[in-house]
């Protein structure tokens, strides 16, 4: 429930909070502070709005930026919610929507790219995917930037030879496509080769996408020999570039610590009221890039108050990985840890 803003311009904003706390719930939820204009200073969450609202009110209890912003205060209005989780949520909702001067603000919440393969086509395409994951099929990423992706992809065609030219093509089937004469591809639109081999080429990305990249070279080795063998020595030079590019790419970015099968890092620096936030992403044991962030803030913000904030921002629009490291501590891990997992149930 809204309260009306309090009459009296001379009060000031200590003196505003001390009168909401009188019939303040001790109740979670979500708490919004407002200027002359009934502009949002500032939005939080509690687990209890009362006894939040009163650290508020204590002398010398907080920093310069959180004084500054009290003394604009005109009125405070609160959103009672069920659990402190909801009150997390909803408040991330408000602050993107907004967007308060004295909160600490996400600047960039664009969507990463994936690499996509669907499960809806007889012989599915190898396709770059930005968006929404809700197309049936295999996604693998998030990566930092478009250079990244691209790079993995165009490894990918030349290892995997899975198409990516359009539907169309394949549906019509009269003639390869040019991918196909430059050994990226197998060859579907000019029905050159069967369901059950696309099948397997498909498998072999999905194992890839695991981890399993030591499998495939060994499977790709094995055919090498047999093809030099049996002295089909263009088709083994193919088998041998195929080997050596998949190689190229494990090497260059495959991380040793087990624990990094499916996690993101998060380290941030601060100089004077200047902070960056780096992310680095790593999938299947390997390093899909990492990504700057400059978030939006005042003065007299801690490193750990930036991370607390940026992280939740962070994570409404994109996929949660199994682990999440930082660089520092942060008082909120437990709640976040609730939320995220509950976010991941409900996908």
């Amino acid at each position: 429930m809204k309260n009306k803003i309090l009459e009296k311009n001379n009060i000031t904003g200590r003196e505003i909070l001390q009168k909401k706390i009188i019939d303040m719930p001790e109740k979670p939820g979500v708490y919004r502070m407002l200027g002359i204009k009934k502009n949002v200073l500032y939005v939080g969450k509690a687990k209890n709005l009362k006894k939040r609202l009163l650290s508020y009110t204590r002398p010398n209890g907080n920093n310069n930026r959180i004084t500054k912003m009290i003394s604009l205060i005109k009125d405070v209005e609160i959103t009672i919610t069920e659990t402190e989780m909801d009150a997390l949520l909803l408040e991330l909702n408000l602050i993107k929507e907004k967007k308060p001067r004295y909160n600490i603000m996400l600047r960039d919440d664009k969507t990463f790219p994936y690499i996509f393969i669907s499960k809806e086509h007889d012989f599915p395409r190898l396709e770059k995917h930005r968006g929404s994951r809700t197309k049936p099929g295999y996604y693998y990423g998030p990566f930092a930037n478009t250079g990244a992706v691209n790079r993995t992809f165009n490894t990918l065609q030349k290892v995997f030879l899975l198409r990516s030219c359009s539907d169309r093509e394949v549906e019509a089937g009269d003639r390869p496509c040019l991918n196909y004469h430059l050994k990226r591809c197998s060859g579907p639109c000019g029905s050159m080769i069967s369901k059950e081999d696309y099948k397997e080429l498909v498998n072999d990305v999905r194992n890839f996408f695991s981890g399993k990249s030591t499998l495939i070279q060994k499977k790709l080795s094995t055919k090498m020999q047999i093809a030099s063998k049996n002295k089909e020595y263009e088709t083994a030079a193919q088998y041998r570039d195929r080997i050596s590019a998949l190689a190229n790419m494990t090497k260059s970015d495959t991380i040793n610590p087990q624990f990094l099968e499916e996690a993101d890092v998060f380290a941030v620096s601060k100089i004077n009221n200047k902070s960056c936030v780096q992310v680095f992403f790593f999938r299947s044991w390997r390093n899909l890039g990492n990504k700057s962030y400059f978030p939006v803030h005042l003065n007299d913000v801690s490193e750990e108050d930036i991370l607390q904030s940026f992280i939740p921002q962070f994570y409404q629009n994109k996929p949660i990985p199994k682990l999440i490291l930082t660089s520092h501590d942060l008082a909120e891990k437990k709640l976040l840890s609730e939320t995220f997992s509950k976010k991941k149930k409900e996908k």
